[in-house]
């Protein structure tokens, strides 16, 4: 699979303005961070529509696919396609045979059946909140978990170059063991972010056992649920956890962390 992970997309735009100080009011222009929807085609299906920040959106691709469960490893994708549309983008997902029935029963399952609203799944059945346990190895011994998240800290904010532009986007970094950021991914969407960095580490042929993410959010059950897809052994958020994000960390072997500051976190597993 050929990809080109190079993207002269900057994520925003600038867009007239009238700032308000007081009495006074004057015009400028801002940066306003880009969504668009971005549909999913996977071997000629429509798959799904997500709203996007259009960068990255070929390891997003690569990323969605894993997190969801549609492709067990990284060589079950052969070919990825982005095209751009006036207002949307489309991206053609080519993926292994064997994938794509177990795709195509899936849909077949989802037929005829009433919305529970969760998240764009047709029904309860469908969700799944059972994770198998990680296969990682512990990263951290004791007193060692709070320098790295003071280190993981203290750098994010260096790497959130969407963030600085426009304030209005999550982050999601790779970190080592130590708390070094490696790598940050940013969105419109907390979900999106982690999916375009699991993409890239996937293209990259990284460990995913041996470092952790830093999400710039709070812990929701499917950042939670994406990451005991991939088998990271810690996530660590800014803000709180969910009592869901709690049960399937616990169930699936991940230390999951919030509150994380320079100064301290909470660790929930």
């Amino acid at each position: 699979m050929k990809l080109d992970l190079e993207s002269d997309k900057t994520g925003f735009q600038e867009r007239a303005v009238r700032r308000h100080r007081g009495s006074r009011a004057t015009s400028a222009t801002d940066s306003v961070i880009e969504e668009v929807p971005v549909a999913l085609v996977v071997n000629g299906i429509s798959h799904a529509v997500m709203m996007v920040t259009p960068r990255d959106l070929q390891p997003f691709a690569v990323g969605f696919l894993l997190t969801e469960g549609l492709v067990s490893k990284r060589s079950d994708v052969f070919d990825i396609e982005v095209r751009e549309h006036a207002r949307s983008f489309e991206i053609d997902i080519t993926i292994a045979a064997e994938n794509f029935v177990q795709l195509k029963q899936q849909r077949r399952s989802m037929a005829g059946r009433s919305g529970c609203g969760v998240c764009g799944v047709e029904s309860l059945e469908l969700l799944d909140l059972r994770p198998e346990r990680i296969q990682a190895a512990p990263l951290h011994a004791e007193g060692a978990l709070q320098p790295a998240i003071a280190i993981a800290a203290s750098e994010l904010g260096q790497h959130q170059e969407l963030m600085r532009a426009t304030g209005g986007v999550h982050a999601a970094a790779w970190c080592d063991a130590y708390g070094n950021v490696l790598r940050v991914c940013e969105d419109v969407g907390r979900h999106n972010a982690l999916d375009k960095l699991i993409g890239h580490l996937a293209l990259e042929g990284a460990d995913m056992g041996r470092g952790f993410v830093f999400m710039s959010s709070r812990a929701s059950y499917e950042l939670v649920r994406k990451a005991a897809r991939m088998h990271i052994p810690m996530l660590a958020t800014i803000s709180a956890p969910s009592t869901l994000a709690i049960d399937i960390a616990v169930e699936a072997g991940i230390k999951l962390v919030s509150f994380c500051r320079q100064d301290g976190c909470v660790e929930y597993t």
